[in-house]
């Protein structure tokens, strides 16, 4: 695995990189500097437009700028961007299927030190219930720049996911292709599947070396696209390796786990576990100690396999 970088890093930068190519605006809510489209700011200020600590009212406003044929980026944390601002992104963004495209930065418990207040860790389980929005949760840097160019060519509403904390880059191969909607196979195995997303992707392929040691062969498969979700790879990997564990930096309740139990209990029912938030807030602290805290590591991962492998 190469540097960590991250997400939010490579989401001000590649709303640089894109903006010769594509013709879009840029929405902060005061936090440019956090969120990184600062970066834009600079480099095209006549595109970039600070709302101020008012993220309900910038959610209106790209809302009405994208009525006339923009394609606008609304920027700011997770939990403000689809927490304070649930109703207008809704109303305004959601219902008439508008390009508004809402980078959300600081998702999770690895926001660290701002404590529970700024751990959003139900903003997927929100955005998932509006009609007709995509959404994405990035497992690095790579993934983060391409799935920005994504939601620029989608038509319709985006959800973009990032991180604060630097994460491993693991998808710097030359073969590299993003495709929206469309899992990642990322390691083969045959005892049990770990379905992961953003921070534990990386997570999962140590927690495959560290089964490996122990005779268990694991499939890793990357879900970075949580809305439209692929059902044709988690099906595909419930009938060949038949137990599935999902990771997620995220309650248990409504995200990733949530999305797949629903694909499989319609499709095919094997046994599952899910690692996250259970139901719960976090609270003040460094990154490396909240993820162990809430067991998001690499040997939780391995815990939950041991355990439902021992359930088929």
């Amino acid at each position: 695995m190469a540097d960590k970088i991250a997400t939010r890093e490579a989401y001000g930068q590649a709303l640089v990189d894109l903006a010769e190519t594509y013709d879009y605006l840029v929405l902060d809510a005061d936090l440019a500097e956090a969120t990184k489209t600062v970066k834009f700011k600079k480099a095209y200020p006549d595109r970039f437009f600070d709302c101020g600590i008012a993220e309900g009212n910038m959610m209106s406003v790209a809302a009405g700028i994208a009525t006339t044929g923009k394609t606008v980026f609304a920027s700011s944390f997770a939990m403000f961007a689809a927490g304070r601002a649930f109703e207008q992104v809704r109303n305004s963004i959601g219902y008439p299927h508008l390009n508004v495209k809402i980078g959300a930065t600081h998702a999770g418990i690895t926001v660290g030190e701002d404590g529970a207040t700024h751990q959003c860790n139900e903003d997927l389980a929100l955005m998932r219930t509006i009609p007709g929005m995509t959404i994405v949760n990035p497992a690095d840097a790579v993934e983060a720049k391409a799935a920005v160019e994504a939601a620029i060519t989608h038509d319709g509403p985006f959800y973009l996911r990032f991180g604060r904390a630097a994460v491993p880059t693991i998808n710097d191969k030359p073969d590299y292709k993003f495709e929206l909607g469309r899992g990642v196979l990322l390691a083969d195995g045959k005892d049990a599947t770990v379905v992961a997303t953003g921070i534990t992707v990386s997570m999962a392929l140590e927690a495959k070396e560290i089964l490996a040691a122990e005779g268990i062969s694991i499939r890793v498969v990357n879900i970075h696209t949580i809305k439209p979700i692929d059902k044709e790879i988690l099906v595909a990997a419930a009938k060949e390796t038949g137990a599935i564990v999902t990771a997620e930096e995220h309650n248990i309740i409504g995200g990733l786990g949530s999305a797949v139990a629903e694909v499989l209990a319609e499709n095919c029912p094997v046994p599952m576990l899910r690692l996250g938030m259970k139901d719960c807030y976090g609270h003040s602290g460094s990154v490396p100690e909240l993820l162990s805290a809430y067991g998001i590591t690499p040997e939780g991962i391995c815990e939950k396999v041991r355990e439902v492998i021992k359930r088929k």
